[in-house]
């Protein structure tokens, strides 16, 4: 995990993020927690076997959607810029907010006890400090790098490999000292963006290191996925023991409590967003924002419903419960768990990618303010303008190696070797001058008077 939660802190658009800061916190905070209150009371309510603690923990590991999801189902999808930018905002703090609720709830389970006070100092010292190392690690390992690069000389393969190590290392220091490790991945990924802007690395390696990272990515949402093949066979086996148990014999139980959870976080973010809504609404009339509309569509806030698509990091999230209880006896549910998980990973792909082009179709849109757009803007401008110097310069150089040629072939015809029959009847007939006068006219029109 620490490279994918890494990779998502440095590569989101930072002005956007602070833009929307509050709609994003609002979303990776406050609607982490309501689900896992929620859902957790409501997975032990539809599950009685399911202890409440490890109901905590499921509703924990569906709470934080997947940035590699999400941009996914962008791709089909004509998701606003700026609705993209908060939900991909949304995924980075959430992985992070989500993970260490799974934390939380695991360790509830294996000690059978829970405070809620030791929790929220515990969630304060693991935010803090774990913000806190990964901007150091970052920024501290990135100087020294740079430093040394200046006194020795710099090479690709080095900054590659340094940028490798920096989400390992953020992660492991901060796991060391009991702080948030996926906290420290996405602080020191932020804290890279503002590094590469005030140290030079040279645009070979920018492109090398952009490929390098992109295969990582790949590769280990790759792996994720293979591990959870591997173990599905026994994980739906166990996960329909557990349902009999229950009383429940059919296995087709398994796809009506993936279809009840999916329903619930799919009820819980909608009522969440028209909240927040309306509150951002009402805040802004207050201060007499002119900018500040009607509600927007209905269609929008069930797209941003819709968008939460979970992906890598919650399973990554079900795949890291325990075995077992601290006396020996294994973890209880852990495979309906992770089946379950599963289940809400695919169904909520098929929801964004089939509603999402739906709701969006149509759809008028104002347009984008800000930096990031200001900067698009600029980009263009720059880019057309680029197009029409090089345009000119091409017609420049065609035009000048015409003329090129063109006088090539007037000196040729001018200064070549004159005829054998031309050389004595030169000077009788006219003088030199005159032989000059007729060998002008005979270069003049081998080149057509260019020259």
């Amino acid at each position: 995990m620490p490279p994918l939660l890494f990779l998502d802190g440095w590569r989101i658009p930072k002005d956007e993020l602070f833009r929307d800061s509050g709609a994003v916190l609002g979303l990776a905070l406050g609607l982490v927690f309501l689900t896992v209150l929620g859902m957790g009371l409501f997975v032990h309510w539809l599950i009685p076997a399911m202890p409440l603690g490890v109901a905590f923990a499921l509703a924990a590991v569906v709470s934080p959607t997947d940035p590699i999801a999400v941009s996914a189902v962008a791709q089909n999808a004509p998701i606003p810029k700026r609705m993209m930018h908060i939900l991909e905002g949304e995924a980075l703090l959430n992985d992070a907010s989500g993970l260490v609720c799974v934390r939380f709830a695991i360790a509830a389970v294996l000690t059978g006890t829970f405070s809620f006070a030791d929790a929220a100092a515990t969630f304060a010292w693991m935010a803090v400090a774990g913000v806190a190392i990964g901007v150091g690690v970052a920024l501290g390992i990135v100087a020294t790098k740079s430093a040394f690069a200046r006194r020795f000389g710099d090479e690709a393969g080095s900054n590659i490999l340094v940028s490798l190590l920096i989400p390992f290392a953020a992660y492991l220091l901060a796991e060391h000292i009991h702080a948030s490790g996926v906290l420290a991945a996405a602080a020191a990924g932020i804290a890279m963006t503002f590094t590469d802007a005030t140290t030079a690395v040279a645009a070979g390696t920018r492109i090398r290191r952009r490929a390098v990272w992109d295969m990582l990515q790949f590769t280990l949402n790759g792996v994720i996925f293979v591990l959870l093949g591997e173990q599905l066979p026994e994980v739906f086996v166990r996960a329909r023991d557990t349902v009999t148990s229950t009383g429940h014999v059919s296995p087709w139980w398994l796809a009506v409590y993936v279809i009840a959870v999916v329903a619930g976080l799919a009820i819980l973010r909608y009522g969440w967003v028209w909240v927040s809504l309306q509150f951002t609404l009402l805040r802004a009339r207050r201060r007499n924002d002119t900018t500040a509309g009607e509600s927007p569509p209905r269609r929008i806030i069930a797209a941003m419903s819709c968008a939460g698509a979970r992906g890598a990091i919650t399973l990554a999230g079900a795949l890291t419960l325990p075995l077992s209880l601290a006396d020996g006896t294994p973890f209880p549910a852990r495979d309906l768990v992770i089946f379950l998980a599963s289940g809400v990973i695919l169904s909520s792909l098929i929801i964004a990618a089939v509603a999402l082009p739906l709701l969006l179709r149509g759809l008028s849109l104002p347009p984008e303010t800000g930096i990031g757009a200001a900067r698009d803007q600029a980009r263009l401008v720059a880019a057309n303008a680029a197009i029409a110097e090089l345009d000119r310069v091409q017609h420049r150089m065609a035009e000048g190696a015409r003329r090129s040629r063109s006088l090539h072939r007037c000196r040729g015809a001018i200064d070549g070797p004159v005829p054998r029959t031309h050389r004595q009847p030169v000077v009788a007939a006219g003088g030199p001058r005159a032989a000059r006068r007729r060998q002008d006219r005979t270069g003049h029109a081998a080149c057509g008077g260019t020259c």
